[in-house]
């Protein structure tokens, strides 16, 4: 089916966005309220199923890599359309043998990686969904807890990993009599099968037939969300979900198809973000994706920039801690942000919200090294979004703006209370949460649009083409004991733009409480060099200038502020960082403000004690001051 993309006129200014799509809104209020958006571009088809783009590059670009990686001897490792589609095929008629569907699917539980990306087509080619599992739940986890408690919610009837030297104790775990446990690499050290046992033929009718047979509706995966502040759900994600929102991105960002796109990418497979969005675009536009080894923190962004220097991506996709880890060595040469930013047509951030200087350092640069302006792109989705629902294609000046609704979307918008809660309907949102009908109906309304649990507001009230602004999440927003309500989100992407960059995040506190307080979590490295002391020091967070820093900070944030609702007016450095075991951090980097005031309730209590104890920060009330 065709993927051309029908777009209106491009907007005016500034040049670069002029390489992006239109989204021109079309509202109906109602009489309780409620207010309908959707915008008057059309809906262009989409194809049947992701599996129909690899046959299609494996005939017009074999030559073409798809995917690369870097093996032991740190050179690439690449994988072209052609072998792709080769390797696909002789796999898939090897699992067409085990009697594996969407009761007996694949759970895939190590990171990205070639072998990983040829298994999970293969399950979708004979129509059998997978389900890649966050790699920690093995790794770092000492129970399994959480690992079992998907296996048992999925019943794969195989387990694939690509190493299963690191994995052999929860492969252990994962093992059932009727379940095949497959590795790619050390397969003998946890009793498994070898990924090549599994190979068949090319040419194998039963792949054939499997392959035809698959329509819109058929699962292509499940995607667990974190499970931070409960049990994973695993949302099922049909073919027509992942094909439908594909379509819909290259509305936004017609370039796509004109070049076929260049990745560097580290985002998790197991997350939407990384896997149907960047994935999928990859495989859709005929692109090729490089796996980044690296992870969005200081500590470990050094293989990101190896692999930068080298791959000048055409779009680049990270979350906000990653942008702010990768932004100093740019900053510090000159030659390395030139070639980043020489084919660069759009950086795109998702996940949290992005710290303005952190925008304004890309921005800056792309300006100085390369002369030109690069649009810094966001939006809102969910993973049961598949993902993206709202965008932002319009320059705007500032991070935060979220945008409009994407073509074949309609934006419901709920009054609550002060705020608008932002619902959807769409051909990518999901059916439901797999053998969980209890969780699919909370999260559906009486007229069926899903609810984000999200609050958006209008950037500008009086001209809506302007779009929205994400406004917390609905479930983090608290009253102090005073009633007054705090908009969570809002308040921390002011806080932490304030406190950038020596605190990467912060967690508000407050419920029922007189005043708002907060946990801030530093960055180690940045704290250090203000303070002149090694990151490993005990004494850092102590330190006087530092705190005293902090608390002038904090100081002009509370003369700027309006009242208790966002007044900060106490702090305390989280010494011990946030835990991915315990939920409190997501994959991705970002913080559950929920588990996170759970798992640290009796700091809260500390934070709020009378008088104050040494580790507390008040705000300066000098701050701003002439001396």
């Amino acid at each position: 089916m065709a993927l051309a993309a029908s777009l209106a006129a491009a907007p005016t200014a500034p040049e670069a966005w002029h390489r992006l799509g239109r989204l021109d809104p079309v509202v109906e209020d109602r009489p309780d309220g409620t207010r309908l958006v959707t915008v008057r571009q059309g809906f262009d088809p989409y194809p049947r199923a992701l599996p129909d783009r690899l046959v299609h590059w494996a005939a017009a670009t074999p030559d073409r890599v798809f995917l690369a990686e870097r093996g032991p001897d740190g050179a690439w490792r690449t994988l072209t359309f052609g072998e792709c589609l080769t390797r696909v095929r002789r796999l898939a008629s090897g699992l067409a043998g085990l009697g594996l569907s969407a009761e007996r699917p694949v759970a895939i539980l190590s990171g990205n990686s070639i072998d990983h990306a040829v298994m999970a087509l293969a399950a979708m080619m004979i129509g059998v969904p997978y389900c890649p599992i966050s790699p920690p739940y093995s790794l770092v986890a000492k129970d399994f807890a959480k690992l079992s408690y998907c296996l048992d919610l999925l019943t794969p009837g195989l387990v694939f990993v690509a190493d299963a030297k690191p994995f052999r104790a929860a492969l252990a775990a994962a093992a059932a009599p009727d379940r095949v446990i497959v590795a790619a690499a050390n397969a003998e050290l946890a009793g498994a099968r070898d990924l090549s046992s599994l190979d068949g033929h090319a040419d194998d009718p039963r792949v054939d037939a499997a392959f035809a047979a698959i329509g819109p509706e058929t699962i292509a995966k499940f995607l667990l969300t974190s499970g931070s502040t409960g049990e994973p759900k695993a949302v099922v994600n049909t073919q027509r979900m992942l094909m439908a929102n594909q379509v819909m991105l290259l509305q936004c960002f017609p370039f796509l198809a004109e070049t076929p796109p260049v990745f560097v990418d580290w985002l998790p497979w197991n997350h939407t973000f990384g896997s149907n969005h960047n994935f999928g675009m990859a495989l859709t536009h005929g692109g090729t994706l490089h796996i980044d080894e690296g992870k969005p923190v200081a500590a470990g962004i050094l293989p990101t920039v190896r692999n930068l220097r080298e791959i000048a991506p055409t779009a680049y996709f990270n979350v906000p801690k990653g942008y702010e880890a990768l932004l100093p060595y740019l900053e510090a040469d000159r030659a390395f942000a030139a070639h980043f930013f020489s084919r660069l047509e759009m950086l795109f951030y998702a996940g949290a919200g992005l710290a303005q200087p952190v925008w304004d350092g890309y921005l800056t640069l792309a300006r100085e090294v390369a002369g030109r302006e690069i649009p810094f792109v966001t939006g809102l989705g969910a993973t049961e979004t598949a993902p993206s629902a709202i965008m932002n294609l319009r320059a705007t000046g500032q991070a935060g703006a979220i945008g409009l609704p994407m073509v074949g979307v309609t934006l419901k918008l709920v009054p609550a209370g002060t705020k608008l809660e932002a619902r959807v309907k769409a051909e990518t949102v999901t059916p439901g949460y797999w053998r969980r009908p209890d969780l699919t109906a909370k999260v559906f309304d009486e007229e069926g649009y899903y609810c984000f649990g999200d609050a958006v507001a209008y950037a500008d009230p009086g001209d809506l083409s302007k779009g929205f602004l994400f406004d917390g999440r609905l479930s983090e927003d608290f009253k102090l004991a005073t009633g007054t309500w705090v908009s969570v989100g809002p308040l921390r992407h002011v806080v932490n733009s304030a406190l950038d960059p020596l605190i990467r995040d912060t967690v508000v506190t407050g419920h029922d409480r007189d005043d708002i307080g907060m946990l801030l979590v530093p960055d180690a490295e940045a704290c250090a060099r203000f303070a002149g002391l090694a990151a490993n020091d005990p004494g850092l967070y102590a330190h006087a200038g530092l705190r005293a820093e902090l608390a002038r900070r904090l100081g002009l944030l509370a003369k700027a502020a309006t009242g208790s609702s966002n007044r900060v007016e106490r702090a305390v450095i989280l010494t011990e960082p946030p835990s991915l075991e315990a939920g409190e951090l997501t994959d991705k980097g970002s913080i559950n403000q929920r588990a996170v005031l759970t798992r640290r309730k009796d700091l809260v209590t500390a934070l709020y004690a009378e008088p104050p104890g040494e580790a507390i920060i008040r705000p300066d009330s000098r701050a701003g001051e002439t001396p």
